[in-house]
């Protein structure tokens, strides 16, 4: 990333770009499978949704700073754009290497955890992972499972709406207020940001608590849904109201989607069913901007765009819904076990 800085022709950008690609696609889907190792399925919502705090944070206290590194323009000869990729680049990059000395593997090498803890938890996880029903759990055959398929599916609608917010929110901001880019745009760009952050404090926690799944993940992204059409405004408090609702059902969603796989797979079935989700998903990240432009030339109004976004939102609502009678965004029970139907053929299912 901070070797953008120096990317002055299109191939040197191509090239950075596909070494950053290749360089971060491990990471959100290592995350995910490295917190199984150590939270049991009735907490693994909540957990998530801490670790979700990283994007609205980012944004919260990146989109002022990238503000202020972009103003810096002309600064000892560099230009703005330059100053935030090499800033930002390289603040990262010590995060990463902290990060590297600082995290063990499991809780077997945490010194930190009382013995008698450390005992209940590994048996919690190694009671939890014996009481699956393993479903093609090798690395290959998650490409036959059709669970792993439709989770696909529900992502890549997910990733499509929420890049629809991530990648124009400061932009449609800039447009409320009238200003370019800069550091008074990204001060109200961070205020959707703080909702996502209180949303994701708040909402997987319920979540887990109440044992929802499916259902609960379907009313946010309809949230979001909504909040896309709304911000399609030329009111400025009514458009950054619902941004606010837009982001705070998107990432409030993720970390409850993020339990459904490991559900139903452990191990080597389950990182490589991560990381297949993650890869089709984020596709929708090169769809969505494609979608808003096409809507807007085909129908001549920018709104068009959004209100393109919005609806992907709504067919991935109805998607998780659908999930519920498949058993796979079904309800939970306290202690994270998925509650099916009865059978009433016999006591076998």
């Amino acid at each position: 990333a901070a070797g953008f800085a120096y990317a002055t022709t299109e191939t040197s950008f191509l090239v950075l770009r596909v070494l950053l690609g290749i360089a971060e696609a491990g990471f959100f889907p290592g995350i995910i499978y490295y917190l199984t190792f150590w939270f049991s399925a009735r907490r693994r919502s909540s957990v998530m949704g801490l670790f979700y705090f990283g994007a609205p944070l980012s944004f919260i206290l990146g989109s002022p700073l990238s503000g202020l590194l972009l103003d810096m323009d002309g600064m000892l000869g560099f230009h703005g754009w330059q100053w935030m990729f090499a800033v930002e680049g390289i603040l990262a990059s010590i995060v990463g290497i902290w990060a590297l000395r600082y995290l063990v593997d499991r809780p077997q090498q945490a010194e930190w955890i009382p013995a008698d803890e450390k005992r209940a938890l590994i048996a919690e996880l190694e009671e939890e992972n014996a009481s699956k029903k393993k479903e093609h759990a090798s690395a290959l055959s998650v490409l036959g499972n059709s669970k792993v398929w439709y989770l696909c599916a529900i992502y890549f609608m997910i990733q499509i709406s929420v890049y629809g917010v991530t990648f124009y929110l400061p932009t449609q901001v800039a447009g409320f207020l009238g200003k370019k880019v800069g550091f008074m745009v990204g001060l109200v760009s961070a205020i959707p940001w703080i909702c996502a952050l209180l949303a994701n404090a708040t909402i997987p926690r319920y979540s887990d608590r109440s044992g929802k799944r499916g259902i609960l993940a379907a009313l946010l992204m309809t949230c979001a849904g909504i909040g896309v059409y709304g911000s399609a405004t030329n009111y400025p408090v009514v458009g950054v109201l619902a941004l606010c609702i837009a982001s705070a059902g998107y990432f409030s969603c993720q970390p409850i989607f993020w339990t459904m796989p490991t559900r139903f797979l452990s191990g080597v079935g389950a990182a490589s069913a991560i990381a297949l989700i993650n890869s089709i998903g984020n596709l929708g990240g090169f769809i969505a901007p494609n979608l808003r432009v096409w809507a807007e030339q085909t129908f001549h109004s920018s709104a068009a765009g959004l209100y393109a976004l919005g609806s992907a939102s709504f067919i991935c609502a109805l998607l998780f819904l659908l999930s519920i009678p498949l058993g796979i965004g079904s309800n939970t029970g306290k202690a994270g076990e998925t509650i099916l139907p009865v059978d009433r053929q016999g006591p076998s299912a």
